[in-house]
């Protein structure tokens, strides 16, 4: 039987899963109170529908996807229609925390009745015809998202306990977006000291491919800035006690800076802008 699977929420990511899913016959639900225009548009174009908590309760597969510093907010308001609900669905966590994190998550939801999964996502948000995105699951209830691979996606199983999804979520995002944050501080850095030309000119000729990697990937923080804050906050966490650990914290304090600078003045969203603007045709 097709699962009833509800997406909480409409964002980028949680939509293209979404569209996904429905693409596949699944009926996918979500929250859409108190959303913005453009999640509720994201929602309408990938055919999910508004449900209510008792709603969402009802569906086979709850998939929480949802910037990190919310992930445990949801769990609590889902909580209680959780506890109500007469046959209780599977419940992963999808979000970029720390195993510890995971398992406090897990608690909340453990104490409603319902199975839980530490589910971790890799890549960008599905599109018609690409298959970059990978969920990894992990936990002895991961079987039941594995049943989303007959339905348009892509679950790898790690096998083991609630938090090896996160820890793998933790380094791939650290060393994915901590490149963005390098490449993002340099190039201010150069810019403050009048040598931004140059030190581009340098990348153009030896780092070839990073250049054009930042090329991407910076343009395409501007928007997602203030969710890597929490994101970096719970990687710090993840390397506790290590000398990595204030690193992880400056990357998050860097993007808390440039959250409020792209909100705000704008000043090194331009200087970010100029240096890495895709050449011609490559964006």
């Amino acid at each position: 039987m097709i699962p009833t699977v509800a997406v909480i929420a409409s964002g980028a990511m949680g939509a293209g899963v979404g569209g996904r899913l429905t693409e596949n016959g699944v009926t996918v639900l979500t929250m859409l109170k108190a959303r913005s225009e453009a999640s509720q548009k994201r929602a309408a174009q990938a055919k999910m529908r508004d449900a209510s908590a008792a709603e969402i309760a009802a569906a086979d597969i709850v998939l929480s996807i949802i910037p990190p510093g919310q992930a445990e907010a949801l769990a609590r308001e889902l909580a209680p229609a959780l506890t109500a609900a007469a046959k209780k669905p599977v419940y992963a966590d999808c979000n970029a925390l720390n195993p510890e994190t995971k398992k406090e998550v897990g608690a909340i939801i453990a104490a409603t009745g319902c199975a839980y999964v530490d589910a971790g996502i890799v890549g960008p948000p599905p599109k018609p015809g690409s298959d970059h995105t990978r969920f990894y699951v992990a936990g002895p209830h991961s079987a039941a998202i594995m049943a989303l691979n007959a339905y348009g996606l892509s679950v790898r199983d790690l096998g083991g306990a609630i938090g090896n999804a996160a820890a793998l979520k933790m380094c791939y995002g650290a060393f994915n977006k901590g490149l963005t944050a390098l490449g993002s501080a340099l190039a201010l850095a150069a810019d403050r000291h009048g040598v931004a030309d140059a030190f581009h000119a340098e990348l153009a000729l030896s780092q070839v491919a990073m250049l054009n990697q930042l090329n991407r990937t910076v343009p395409d923080m501007f928007p997602k800035a203030y969710r890597f804050v929490a994101e970096f906050d719970e990687v710090a966490a993840f390397v506790s006690g290590r000398p990595e650990q204030e690193m992880f914290r400056g990357i998050a304090r860097l993007y808390q800076a440039l959250a409020a600078d792209i909100d705000g003045p704008g000043r090194e969203k331009a200087a970010l802008a100029r240096f890495y603007a895709p050449p011609p045709g490559k964006t």
